[in-house]
């Protein structure tokens, strides 16, 4: 096997997970190798956990030698990894993999998984790549592009329909209607970044109502302003269906504010109430509001336990 210090990253193709896993492996000072989860038919169509042979269903994505290490993220990253141990290499798993816990070296959830065990490192929120080394290397490099927008600066950060919140067009003009009023009243700055689930609709109503105002709303065009956005904003509005953008958010040094949005998850809730009661996060009501907050990363404590029991 080749060294530990260059482990496997393992996810399917969605950025949510891609960045939880690879903020994990850097935090730990490790030289990620990103290996994009892939299964083959008839294997695409059913849910990994009652894969036989989970690393026949993506041999394609896992080409040897193997590493000492694998990260995960993810239900199928979940029944990859355990396959994996079984050829004694260490796994790492982020989320819960709904699978035996035993499998895996170390699990890394939230709360509002609700999982416990010997094996486990509760974060209190989404592990992330926000760090103050990142933040201030963007923040200069995009600190003239955003100086024409007025001050205060508001960043949102948009998310899209999940299955369990809806990002439509009816309430995409509720929000925008509020990010305008806010922007008119309030006299701020206003800077949003959909993400590639916001439907472009709702970019459009957000666009024009912001017009007026000097709003910017990224066109997925050149560089992605995104960790300028969060280390450059007065204050941060967020989606509700996005745990990883809230996560992000809260990283930085800036007050964060939920947009609400139709639909309900009760594992949603159980995520957002420590934050509310910290004072971290507030609901977003229309206006621009300023608090004394800290950063909340629990990301380099989730890394510094993995070095621990993996003695790296």
């Amino acid at each position: 096997m080749s060294d530990i210090a260059a482990p496997w990253v393992i996810t399917e193709a969605l950025a949510g997970l891609h960045s939880q896993a690879l903020g994990l492996t850097e935090a730990a000072g490790l030289t990620p190798d990103f290996r994009e989860l892939r299964p083959t038919a008839p294997w695409k169509w059913i849910a990994a956990k009652l894969w036989p042979n989970p690393l026949a269903a993506v041999a394609d994505s896992l080409r040897a030698p193997l590493p000492g290490l694998a990260i995960g993220a993810g239900g199928m990253a979940g029944a990859v990894l355990a396959a994996l141990r079984r050829k004694s290499m260490h796994v790492v798993q982020i989320q819960n993999p709904r699978i035996d816990i035993g499998k895996f070296d170390l699990i890394v959830v939230n709360p509002h998984d609700q999982l416990t065990g010997p094996n486990v490192f509760v974060s209190r929120t989404a592990l992330h790549r926000v760090t103050p080394e990142r933040l201030a290397i963007e923040a200069e490099a995009w600190r003239e592009r955003f100086a024409p927008h007025r001050r205060p600066l508001v960043a949102v950060l948009l998310g899209g329909n999940n299955g369990r919140f809806r990002l439509d067009r009816d309430s995409g003009a509720r929000l925008a209607a509020d990010l305008a009023t806010m922007a008119d009243r309030d006299k701020v700055g206003v800077i949003v970044t959909p993400s590639r689930r916001t439907d472009p609709a709702v970019t459009d109503l957000i666009r024009t109502a912001l017009a007026p105002y000097g709003g910017w709303v990224w066109d997925f065009q050149g560089e992605n302003p995104y960790f300028a956005m969060l280390a450059l904003a007065d204050m941060i509005v967020v989606t509700q269906d996005s745990v990883s953008m809230i996560s992000e958010a809260a990283a930085t040094t800036a007050p964060v504010m939920i947009a609400s949005l139709p639909g309900s998850w009760r594992r949603g809730e159980i995520f957002l109430k420590p934050l509310l009661d910290e004072d971290r996060i507030r609901p977003f009501e229309g206006r621009f509001s300023t608090w004394k907050v800290a950063p909340l990363n629990d990301t380099p404590e989730a890394a510094a336990e993995m070095r621990r029991r993996l003695g790296l």
